[in-house]
C-alpha cells in the first residue's frame, strides 16, 4: 500500500510540475511568439518611412485592400530586406 500511495504522489507532482510548465508557456512565452510573428508579416508588406540608418529601424504602417491601415509598429531594415 505504501507503494501505491508514494507513485501516487509523484503522478501528481509530475502532473502538477507539467501544469506549471504549460501555464508559463502560455502566460509569457506564447505572446511574444505571436507579437514576433505578426511583426515580421506585417514588415513583410510594409509602406515605411522616417528611417535612422544607424540604428535600421522604421516607424511603419500596413494596409489592407482597401488602403485602411491595419498595423502600425517599428520594422527594421532586415526585416525588410526578405
Amino acid at each position: 500500500m505504501k507503494e501505491a500511495t508514494g507513485e501516487l504522489n509523484m503522478t501528481v507532482v509530475t502532473v502538477v510540475a507539467i501544469a506549471a510548465v504549460a501555464a508559463f508557456f502560455y502566460a509569457f512565452v506564447w505572446p511574444a511568439i505571436q507579437e514576433s510573428i505578426e511583426r515580421n508579416t506585417y514588415c513583410a508588406t510594409a509602406q515605411c518611412d522616417n528611417c535612422d540608418e544607424d540604428t535600421g529601424e522604421c516607424q511603419c504602417e500596413a494596409f489592407d485592400s482597401e488602403g485602411e491601415t491595419v498595423w502600425e509598429g517599428t520594422c527594421t531594415l532586415t526585416d525588410r530586406e526578405g
